[in-house]
């Protein structure tokens, strides 16, 4: 794969010590994030949430054909496991001790931040980004990084919350109370905002999907027992999912593929007879000639 310049250095008149202090902190910070997000993915609720988004993924990348795929952030879920690119990269924040190894074998690039990811101009063809929108700092930079790095006809996956749901009700009174529902990190992004990103980077949206429409509670014996609202909730409030997934395909504009001229001259003048006898006007003929 073909990797572009190292991460430039986000702030250039800091002495090296200021910067190498900054670096940490921010490290620092992402895995505390990092760990939040472990931790409550690792819940009743956050394993229902899981469970849908992986089987999300599974069924869209596995039919997306290319050489190089790259999944932003959020570890907990492996969307590219189904994807048969020969060469599949997961961007994380940070690695867990426990499986570094494992990790590095699997191809994972740790980075600090998303906003500057090191790979070149149009060199990859599936760019997946599960939550990665909601825990940056700067979603619509990170749109037009995962634009600038996609090829032609490149595939673009979004995951996030969805603010219009009972989760997203649920996290506002929370932060309100001083205890979410969700993690503290991020934000909750509408889905038309995102569309709005899209369009603006010109990328088409193919489809999406909402889902997970069971109320925000903590205990696995409520999930159960709510089991019922995911068939009815599809059918009958389907914009009203926790969460929602969407596939765009990044197009380039003013992009025509031109033949060869098959035809001969001869064909050429018998095209140009039979369009002077349907009536066609005489300046037409002559730029057509």
């Amino acid at each position: 794969m073909n990797l572009g310049d190292p991460l430039r250095p986000k702030d250039a008149d800091q002495t090296p010590g200021d910067a190498a202090a900054s670096s940490a902190q921010a490290w620092a910070l992402d895995v505390q994030t990092g760990r939040d997000l472990v931790r409550w993915f690792d819940s009743p609720a956050g394993r229902y949430v899981l469970a849908w988004e992986q089987a999300q993924f599974d069924e869209r990348v596995v039919d997306i054909f290319g050489f190089h795929a790259l999944q932003v952030g959020f570890g907990q879920i492996d969307a590219l496991r189904t994807n048969r690119m020969p060469l599949r990269v997961h961007a994380a924040e940070w690695v867990p001790e426990a499986s570094a190894a494992d990790a590095l074998a699997e191809q994972t690039l740790v980075l600090t931040e998303f906003e500057e990811l090191p790979f070149a101009t149009q060199s990859l063809d599936l760019v997946v980004l599960p939550h990665a929108l909601e825990l940056s700092p700067d979603p619509h930079h990170l749109l037009r990084e995962a634009e600038r790095v996609l090829a032609p006809e490149g595939k673009l996956i979004v995951s996030c919350f969805n603010p219009y749901s009972l989760w997203g009700a649920r996290q506002f009174a929370g932060r309100v109370l001083g205890k979410p529902f969700l993690p503290r990190a991020g934000q909750f992004i509408s889905l038309p905002r995102v569309k709005d990103w899209l369009k603006l980077l010109d990328f088409e949206v193919e489809g999406g999907k909402f889902g997970c429409y069971r109320p925000a509670c903590r205990a696995q014996p409520w999930l159960d027992r709510t089991r019922f609202m995911d068939a009815a909730g599809d059918r009958w409030w389907p914009v009203l999912g926790a969460v929602y997934l969407l596939q765009a395909v990044k197009r380039v504009r003013g992009m025509r593929l031109i033949g060869p001229a098959w035809k001969t001259r001869r064909q050429r003048a018998a095209g140009l007879a039979s369009a002077a006898q349907r009536g066609t006007p005489k300046e037409t003929l002559r730029k057509t000639a």
